[in-house]
């Protein structure tokens, strides 16, 4: 992988962690804040589209058959992903998700893009699920206490992950295949969201008002870091394969493990900390 493409990963990652905190906080939310996640997305965002090589193409339909599969495919993801957040601890929903989504894309990416990792990669991206599925699955012990037999966090997680590995693949074959510019993609994708989530709240307008005077900042921030996390991983896809992208990206588990231990206070400390570790090595091993 080559430095650039090792540098927009990793910085795609810290946003990835820091957006996921976020969001975490105004879970509960629920719709309302998927809704303005959307339109602050797309308002802070299509203003860079004229700077940043247009939509990429002259093929508009193309364009937007690739935003409209998109668009559907994270509609699908943060709906999960929130309902995760809502029945399991931050960290294990989390990373349960983000080691399942990688794995999924490493296997499609070879059996269906005929891309090649180095067997040194290939160790690395192993390392790496290992580290996050083991963070991840810390707490699975928390539903017997409860009184039931199935995580609703872990579920959830493991949905989150399919949906990370569908829109991963489809994304990278559209940007590559049709030369889609990564940040009208990005814009494309969240415009098409709002209709959906308008849909979810169409009642709870009140409630939309309300959260943007109480979380306004938290929005901006989510506008602001969510997209600029995956235009990042776009555009490191189109020079870097994604059997290395995807796995690499997951360096944001550690970030959001260590907040939860430390910010959180969330169980098992030690085990977390050695399972980033893990995580930790594994991207060494992508580096070299």
């Amino acid at each position: 992988m080559s430095t650039l493409a090792f540098v927009l990963v990793i910085a795609a990652a810290v946003s990835h962690a820091a957006w996921n905190v976020i969001a975490h906080g105004v879970s509960r939310a629920g719709t309302p804040f998927l809704w303005w996640g959307a339109v602050g997305s797309t308002v802070v965002w299509a203003g860079a589209i004229p700077f940043t090589g247009g939509i990429g193409t002259d093929d508009l339909l193309a364009f937007a058959l690739g935003v409209g599969v998109s668009g559907v495919l994270h509609v699908v993801y943060m709906a999960v992903l929130q309902r995760g957040y809502r029945e399991g601890n931050l960290s294990t929903v989390y990373a349960t998700a983000r080691g399942t989504g990688p794995f999924l894309s490493v296997i499609v990416a070879v059996l269906l893009l005929g891309e090649r990792p180095s067997i040194v990669a290939l160790v690395g991206v192993v390392a790496i699920i290992v580290g996050v599925v083991a963070i991840g699955l810390v707490d699975r012990g928390r539903a017997t206490r409860r009184g039931r037999g199935i995580d609703l966090g872990i579920v959830f997680g493991l949905l989150t992950g399919v949906a990370i590995a569908a829109y991963t693949i489809w994304d990278a074959n559209a940007v590559r295949t049709w030369n889609l510019s990564p940040v009208a993609f990005m814009v494309g994708t969240t415009l098409l969201e709002i209709p959906f989530y308008s849909l979810g709240v169409r009642r709870r307008w009140a409630a939309v008002r309300m959260l943007w005077r109480t979380q306004w900042r938290r929005i901006i921030a989510f506008s602001i870091l969510s997209p600029l996390s995956y235009i990042l991983v776009l555009t490191a896809i189109q020079i870097a394969p994604v059997a290395l992208v995807a796995p690499l990206r997951e360096v944001s588990v550690v970030l959001v493990s260590l907040f939860g231990v430390f910010a959180l206070k969330e169980s098992r400390p030690g085990w977390r900390i050695a399972a980033s570790a893990v995580v930790a090595a594994g991207i060494v091993m992508l580096a070299l």
